[in-house]
């Protein structure tokens, strides 16, 4: 008896030959640098995890599957796996031509034959496959602010595979896992995706769905690119190697999966379950609010609990792989055990215990006592490593604001007020400093401030990393790049937006350099409030007017802010 699931599956690297002699030839095409969720598809498309494609999506593939789910042949697939590239770039590339595809180092991974060249609907992509346009969704702010207006499209010819020097036994392709679970004669597997670390409630859950599907676990974290704020892969591998001693060794393995999520919900769940058949799972454990990327502009969920779940159960079939659904687990404490919330017939009678993943991290961030029957002591301990509590953390203090709002004068008080009390080193990165010592050869085109604000954004998150303070001062005017800085530098560190309201008129009365009345005399072209819009902060951590208050005031409001914060100590 065959098992389809253990047979080899396609990929579509050349052989070694071939590729030493392709990557000859490669050096001469047109190439195109991959951005790190490009590498992510394009590791997986070369190497089976994305089995059917071939590569990159065809435009009518493309329309296909954000209306459909399917390809034009009607082949199941939920994803639109595209080659996102900048205008420029596109104009210089005809269809039908050759391109390689190089990695950030400048290694040539694959060529692509070039057979679909298009400008796509995002909105319409945004809408079908994430369920909404709406910028909350990390998905949506990146198919608009982070990825090219044009896509192409074409088979790919694998040369290589992307170089991880990280964690190297724990990756596998497709072929490999398949292989492995072959020598070791599993042929039910049961697979875990994973984004968190685990807790004492997800090894119970899986061990649960493992044993009731009579099924070997396969834990497969993602280790690509998951949601803006999650814990880094490198942690969370740490984690999950201390708890891998919990299972028995014989029916449990860890395999790392370098995918990039769209946190697409009920569609990434059908995705999640076709990428795991290739990799020979038969069952997926499917939770809730499956890969959900949290509220939306209106504050709620972008998907319902269960959507995932049903989406899952309507596909099955067709997916190959059956689903286990999440239950929810919670801890009773006179029993002193984890048990499925739904199937506690006592509950009036019983203590529950349950901490969500908000009040973990509130625990962590305050250095207070995460409970052993939560989390293994291990997990605490490297997640304490990762995560000191916030009064030893680094952090970016981000003044936004119109010209001549005050925002320098309270930043340059802030900071003298952070450095009286000592501690940690602050640096400020005020708009005509970081204009002399970062962007002196950059001028004030839209584009040239936006790429000072990211530099500016750059050189703050280095500084939070290591655990300084970093307080920057510039104008900022829009929304999607404060966004992109707080994003890079929440990684790090706590991200404090400081909106400094001064009103235009209070900004263009006081106009200390002289710039309004030349903005005004157009002898200034896009001038922040007068030519050029200003993107008003919607929950900055804190807002200040400095129209008759001192600075020293403003400045003390900032310092309270950042001690209710847990940033700093109480004074």
């Amino acid at each position: 008896m065959t098992f389809q699931n253990l047979a080899p599956i396609p990929e579509l690297f050349v052989s070694f030959e071939s590729a030493q002699k392709l990557k000859v030839e490669a050096g001469n095409l047109t190439s195109h640098d991959l951005t790190p969720r490009q590498i992510c598809d394009l590791e997986l498309l070369m190497n089976g995890g994305f089995h059917p494609l071939k590569g990159f999506l065809s435009e009518a593939d493309y329309d296909s599957v954000v209306e459909k789910m399917r390809l034009s042949d009607g082949t199941l697939w939920p994803m639109p796996i595209t080659l996102d590239v900048t205008e420029k770039f596109a104009e210089g590339i005809e269809v039908g031509q050759d391109i390689a595809l190089r990695d950030q180092e400048g290694v040539i991974l694959a060529t692509m034959t070039v057979t679909d060249k298009w400008v796509p609907n995002k909105v319409r992509e945004a809408e079908k496959v994430f369920g909404a346009d709406d910028s909350a969704h990390p998905a949506v702010n990146y198919l608009h602010n982070t990825a090219g207006k044009v896509y192409l499209g074409g088979p790919i010819t694998g040369i290589q595979q992307p170089v991880h020097y990280d964690f190297r036994a724990r990756r596998d392709t497709p072929n490999e896992l398949r292989a492995r679970f072959r020598k070791l004669g599993w042929r039910k597997v049961v697979a875990f995706q994973t984004r968190n670390p685990l807790h004492r409630a997800h090894q119970e859950l899986t061990f649960r769905a493992a044993r009731e599907s009579q099924a070997n676990l396969l834990i497969h974290p993602v280790v690509g690119m998951t949601k803006p704020g999650d814990v880094d892969h490198f942690t969370r591998v740490r984690c999950y190697e201390a708890v891998l001693d919990k299972y028995p060794g014989s029916t449990t393995t860890m395999s790392l999966l370098n995918l990039a999520m769209r946190m697409a919900g009920p569609r990434e769940a059908v995705w999640h379950g076709l990428i795991r058949k290739n990799h020979g799972c038969t069952h997926f454990i499917v939770g809730r609010d499956h890969a959900g990327p949290g509220k939306n502009s209106q504050g709620e969920d972008f998907y319902g609990p269960y959507d995932a779940q049903d989406l899952f159960k309507e596909y099955q079939d067709e997916i190959g792989i059956e689903m286990v659904p999440f239950k929810h687990m919670v801890y009773v404490q006179e029993r002193a055990q984890y048990e499925p919330n739904d199937e506690i017939a006592d509950k009036d009678d019983v203590t529950i215990l349950n901490i969500s993943g908000t009040e973990l991290r509130r625990r962590l961030q305050e250095g207070l006592e995460i409970p052993e029957w939560f989390s293994f002591p291990e997990v605490v301990a490297e997640l304490r490593k990762t995560k000191p509590p916030r009064s030893q953390q680094g952090f970016t203090v981000f003044f936004t604001g119109f010209s001549g709002s005050g925002k320098s004068t309270i930043a340059n008080a802030l900071m003298v007020k952070l450095m009286e009390m000592g501690g940690r080193p602050v640096t400020l990165l005020d708009g005509d400093i970081v204009r002399k010592n970062l962007s002196s050869e950059l001028g004030f085109s839209k584009e040239h401030r936006d790429l000072n604000i990211r530099r500016i954004g750059y050189v703050a998150s280095e500084i939070t990393k290591n655990g300084g303070i970093a307080i920057c001062a510039p104008i900022a005017p829009y929304a999607a790049t404060r966004r992109a800085v707080r994003e890079e530098i929440e990684q790090y560190g706590a991200f404090v937006e400081v909106h400094v309201a001064t009103s235009l008129e209070e900004c263009e009365r006081r106009d200390r350099k002289g710039l309004y009345k030349l903005a005004r005399e157009g002898k200034i072209k896009e001038f922040t409030g007068i030519s050029d819009p200003y993107d008003v902060p919607q929950n900055p951590e804190l807002s200040v007017d400095t129209e008759g208050q001192e600075v020293d005031n403003c400045a003390h409001q900032v310092v309270l802010k950042l001690e209710s914060m847990g940033l700093i100590a109480g004074m």
